[in-house]
């Protein structure tokens, strides 16, 4: 095994345990990674070693290490993404009384980086440090939307248009005219388009050079809010927007 095979199926191992809470024994590792299981212990061994997991004694559960931990502490500083955000999600979540998230580009998926809850019993939740579609979620679609040209073009044309919902758009060519909408509008709406009995607004944190840096979005429960309402959200949504692509770095 060559040092790039290894490194490529240390990640694979990561990747794995990073979908897993509760982590996974090595027989189970070895079986959903397709490893031979010598390699997967071998693999896990040095990862042990380095912090980047830890083993359980008690239930042989293999985790996620602090030394992951450390170091996506060190990206969210390094770009904002920590103690600028979160204050003015909470200011967003004060004026709205519904959920604020966070999310940036990653590949063809965008991944949660911040959620303040509302002040409602009942409101939608969301994971931080998960992933999540692009293409029938209100934050994605302005990522594709305000992505810079090349990215924009591949991820309308290329990305899998996977269906959650009867109302997700699953067509090409409606998803290319949806785009092109969000891109004008400035801001994106989703009705029950990634779960059902959920409506989203959101729109796009952008760079100097119009290009997205994150995006913010407000979701609400469908029978407690209509579209119109939503889009009562839009001043409180723009105004955070505005300042937070202030206050995080440009690329």
């Amino acid at each position: 095994m060559t040092g790039r095979d290894m490194v490529g199926k240390a990640l694979e191992l990561l990747t794995l345990l990073g979908e897993d809470p509760d982590g996974a024994t090595l027989s189970e590792l070895s079986r959903r990674s397709g490893f031979p299981t010598s390699t997967a212990h071998r693999l896990l061994a040095t990862l042990l070693q380095e912090d980047f997991v830890r083993l359980d004694p008690q239930t042989k559960r293999y985790s996620l290490g602090l030394r992951l931990y450390q170091l996506g502490a060190t990206v969210s500083a390094r770009r904002g993404l920590g103690g600028v955000a979160l204050p003015l999600l909470r200011t967003l979540s004060r004026r709205t009384g519904e959920a604020s998230l966070m999310s940036v580009l990653d590949g063809e998926h965008q991944l949660y980086v911040h959620h303040i809850e509302g002040s409602h019993g009942v409101g939608v939740k969301g994971e931080t440090g998960t992933l999540g579609p692009l293409h029938c979620t209100a934050m994605g679609k302005c990522l594709v939307a305000f992505a810079d040209r090349e990215t924009r073009a591949h991820l309308v044309e290329h990305l899998e248009l996977t269906r959650f919902t009867d109302r997700t758009i699953t067509d090409r060519a409606r998803f290319r005219a949806e785009i092109a909408a969000v891109r004008k509008a400035g801001f994106a709406v989703v009705d029950e388009e990634h779960e059902q009995g959920v409506r989203t607004i959101g729109v796009p944190v952008l760079g100097a050079d119009g290009t997205a840096l994150a995006s913010l979005s407000v979701p609400a429960p469908a029978y407690r809010l209509q579209v119109r309402d939503l889009l009562g959200f839009l001043p409180a949504l723009r105004e955070a927007a505005a300042e937070l692509a202030v206050l995080l770095p440009q690329r």
